[in-house]
Order: C-alpha cells, then sequence, then structure tokens
C-alpha cells in the first residue's frame, strides 16, 4: 500500500501531499520534515530507494521538485516508481510541460489528476487517455458553471 506521496521544491517547500494513511497534523509535520532531510541535496547518481522507519521511500527527482512516495516493504519499489513517472507524465501532458509553478498555481487540478489514479493507496486507474478525459470533463464543467455564474451577474 501507498502510504504518501510528496512533491518537495528544491528549498524544501512541500509543493503536494496526498495521505492515504492516518497520520496526525503533528506526525505530518515532523515526517514531511524528516523526509525533505533525507531526499533533499542527495545526489542524483545514488538509489531511488530509502529505508525509513517501517516503510521504503521511493524518491525521485523531476526539473525542480521531488517526488516522494512512501510504501510498505513488501511493494514492488519499481513499480512504485513507475507510478511516479506515470504521474510525471499525467502532469507534464495536462500542463503541457509542467513546471513548479503550474502545481503551485494550479495544486487543485494536481490533486484531481492524483485521485482519478489513485485510491486508498492502490493503483485504481492506468490509462493516460482515461485520466486526462475525466480532468478535462470537470474542467469544461467549471467553465460552463464561472459562464452561468457572470451570465447571472450580469
Amino acid at each position: 500500500m501507498i502510504h504518501f506521496i510528496l512533491l518537495i521544491s528544491r528549498h524544501g517547500k512541500i509543493r503536494c501531499s496526498k495521505y492515504f494513511s492516518t497520520y496526525s497534523n503533528k506526525e505530518r509535520e515532523k515526517l514531511q520534515k524528516e523526509i525533505k532531510g533525507l531526499t533533499i541535496g542527495r545526489n542524483s547518481k545514488l538509489c531511488n530507494f530509502l529505508e525509513y522507519k517501517e516503510m521504503i521511500l521511493v524518491a525521485k527527482r523531476y526539473a525542480s521538485l521531488y517526488f516522494v512516495l512512501g510504501q510498505d516493504k513488501e511493494e514492488n519499489e519499481l513499480i512504485s516508481l513507475e507510478v511516479l513517472q506515470f504521474f510525471v507524465e499525467i502532469l507534464d501532458k495536462y500542463f503541457k510541460n509542467v513546471c513548479e509553478l503550474d502545481i503551485i498555481f494550479n495544486f487543485h487540478k494536481a490533486y484531481y489528476l492524483l485521485d482519478e489514479m489513485l485510491v486508498a493507496g492502490h493503483i485504481i486507474e492506468t490509462s493516460k487517455k482515461q485520466i486526462l478525459r475525466v480532468i478535462a470533463n470537470q474542467d469544461e464543467i467549471m467553465e460552463d458553471a464561472l459562464v452561468e455564474t457572470e451570465t447571472r451577474s450580469s
């Protein structure tokens, strides 16, 4: 099972965090602080897998963001690395060459994309086309609602 996914900037700011296991706010802060220390500044030539308490961290840097996934030790690390790669590819297709600012200003869309692919720490959807189609439908509904609101106020 996947316990969490974190997107961390090079400067140590959490840009996106999704938890599939229950942690208190204090536990989350401690967890994030420790994981930042383990991943930021880590040489890119080192292994992408780290042991952390009773789990394995799968970490990969893409441009200016570190993508970190915490999983059970029994899970396959290579599949989890593929999950991170898949998430990055979806973000890249949706945002047309994603960057950190896309995540900062459209964090809700990053969460929508993540929610379409993972539910309760398990992979649900593996089709990029299906995920992007659902998100495009959500965008269309939001635009229609915005236009309707504007016409009512006029």
